[in-house]
């Protein structure tokens, strides 16, 4: 979806109501489309797929917006002054935010929607309420706003896997977390509507049967990719070969509401990275024919890093622009103006079913867990015996689960412990795996964030949406990894759908060893990027290790691949930021 701008001036304040027309000149004049929202408040939107306005009681919904096929009302206080909108995220679904106006038309609080699909900031200055998605350096260099970057946060944020979907790393700006409500004004503590972990809490009882698990998951796929499948423009499909793309394609096959103008796959220089036959399998099963094309790198430079991370979030996702502007390229030649991807149901449904699924089990069942004749199978696939199973079990017990981090020799060690997301927060109740899917439901959310292929082509993520991302949450791991599988209960609810020969396979499509040829083939950029950057200068990275760490003896023998490629695209955001708000300050208080 493309970007937005809202700017809502002071009624009563007359040069708030001057700054706010010369800012509707400056989108009008950088392209965007400008429209009023009632009669000072305007809304600018560009790009693919402009959001669309609907109407919900008091509220404009601003994106794509659907109607939930089986929806779950939550039970309220009668004193809740909230209701409204809580039943509201629970009768819709799809990428939105809201704002709602109160008296004097002025805005009295935003909301976005529970899959995050689109990124809602935003801040009060000189008289104006603004929110937007994305902060053009037009409107920054317009209004200079006070902020900063919070060096402290940032140091804890390279040790977070969900850095990308956290806490914003500026000072300032309010960033709303996915399914909460913010009222107007900002100082006014926000509202959590919807949570993961109360989701599934649904899945805390005795759960379904697998053929109930199976037409729930199915239907909420046909429902997420039917309802994106139908917003307007022509539509291509990402097929990599594996299995959530399949289970993509399969559903738009079935469900689709506009045909499908390409099929796209894309194929990388190493064996396990080469799904060329399995896309054409897939192909022949469903009738299409796919277009493979080879996973396209280019040579790492500081000017294009940095150029490309003025999101309000780092995204690794930046170091793959050349293979965007490919793909985007394909996609407008072929008259498409969207692409669906399977991107999201690794986390969702369940991809590693590692022995924590056990663990969960052993949470609800005990001894009982035994009994499983799944669970023989979960082991034999991780190579381990039921009692190692058993005794991490009774670790778990005393122990609880740890949340996900970070660690890289070139990271400065943190004074004190990486930041909890907040969907992390209060779940005792879980065992390790359902705990790990929230944290894979909160870290799906970064599949969102700008990048050159989404600027000029709607990206679409139907298992990112909010019905799969309930169904799943809603029932319980071991019923989601049925056959002790890698997201077994997805390959049995659409047996009937996609070939035998993508349902079994046992092998996955890996993409690490190209990432890491692209780190070891620009090391003469990565390696001042970092040891003479802004991330050593703030304290950050040691920069003395990382003179160590990054040569290609010690990538070779030490990897860690994952963390390295995230202070990249960090240092690259951090030198766009500053470059457009001024050097940050390490003594800058807390926030």
């Amino acid at each position: 979806m493309g970007e937005y701008l809202i700017v809502a001036p002071d009624p009563a304040d007359e040069a708030a109501r001057a700054l706010s027309e010369a800012l509707a000149h400056l989108a009008r004049t950088n392209g965007f489309t400008v429209s009023l929202l009632n009669e000072t408040t305007w809304l600018a939107t560009i790009g693919p797929n402009p959001a669309r306005r609907l109407q919900i009681g008091a509220w404009t919904l601003i994106g794509d917006v659907f109607n939930k096929q089986r929806p779950q009302l939550p039970c309220t206080a009668a004193d809740d002054p909230w209701d409204y909108e809580r039943k509201m995220i629970a009768r819709f679904w799809g990428r939105f935010i809201g704002i709602r106006f109160g008296a004097g038309q002025r805005p009295d609080a935003l909301l976005r929607d529970p899959s995050g699909a689109v990124e809602c900031v935003a801040w009060t200055q000189d008289g104006l309420t603004l929110a937007c998605s994305h902060a053009r350096d037009w409107l920054l260099e317009r209004l200079r706003p006070p902020w900063g970057i919070n060096v402290s946060r940032l140091a804890r944020a390279l040790h977070d896997p969900l850095a990308g979907a956290g806490v914003l790393l500026i000072d300032g700006p309010t960033a709303l977390t996915p399914g909460t409500l913010q009222p107007v004004p900002l100082s006014s503590p926000a509202e959590t509507l919807w949570r993961p972990a109360d989701i599934a809490r649904r899945s805390l009882g005795p759960g379904p049967s697998i053929a109930e698990a199976r037409q729930t998951l199915c239907a909420a796929i046909d429902e997420a990719v039917g309802g994106l499948s139908g917003v307007p423009g022509p539509l291509a499909a990402e097929v990599s070969g594996g299995l959530d793309s399949s289970l993509v394609a399969a559903s738009l096959v079935h469900s689709a509401r506009t045909p499908i103008s390409l099929w796209l796959n894309a194929y990388g220089a190493t064996p396990e990275a080469d799904e060329r036959i399995h896309a054409r399998t897939l192909g022949a099963a469903l009738g299409f024919e796919p277009l493979s094309v080879p996973h396209v790198t280019a040579p790492m430079t500081a000017t294009a890093l940095q150029e490309a991370a003025t999101g309000f979030r780092p995204n690794v996702a930046i170091l793959d622009t050349a293979h965007d502007l490919t793909w985007a390229r394909h996609i407008l030649e072929a008259g498409a103006a969207a692409v669906m991807t399977g991107k999201g149901g690794d986390s969702i449904l369940v991809q590693a079913p590692s022995a924590d699924v056990f663990v969960d089990l052993w949470r609800a069942r005990g001894w009982k867990a035994l009994r499983s004749p799944d669970m023989a199978e979960l082991a034999a696939t991780n190579e381990v015996s039921l009692w190692t199973m058993v005794g991490a079990a009774r670790r778990h017990h005393r122990h609880g689960s740890i949340p996900p981090a970070w660690d890289h020799p070139i990271l400065t060690p943190l004074s004190e412990d990486v930041e909890i997301h907040p969907w992390l927060e209060d779940c005792e109740a879980f065992g390790p795996a359902k705990t790990f899917q929230i944290a894979g439901v909160a870290d799906s959310v970064s599949h969102n964030s700008p990048t050159a292929l989404s600027a000029v082509v709607d990206v679409r993520n139907p298992l990112g949406a909010q019905p799969v991302i309930e169904a799943c949450l809603g029932l319980p791991t071991w019923i989601l990894a049925a056959g002790g599988r890698d997201r077994g209960l997805a390959r049995s609810a659409f047996s009937d759908r996609l070939p035998s020969e993508v349902l079994g396979r046992r092998s996955k499509g890996d993409m690490t060893r190209l990432y890491s040829r692209m780190v070891l083939d620009n090391l003469d950029v990565v390696r001042p990027w970092l040891i003479e950057g802004r991330l050593a200068a703030l304290g950050v990275i040691d920069p003395v290790v990382a003179d160590v760490e990054l040569t290609p003896e010690a990538l070779l023998w030490r990897g860690r691949y994952a963390p390295l490629m995230a202070a990249i695209a960090f240092e690259g955001w951090v030198r766009a930021w500053e470059r457009r708000l001024g050097p940050s300050d390490p003594a800058r208080p807390r926030t």
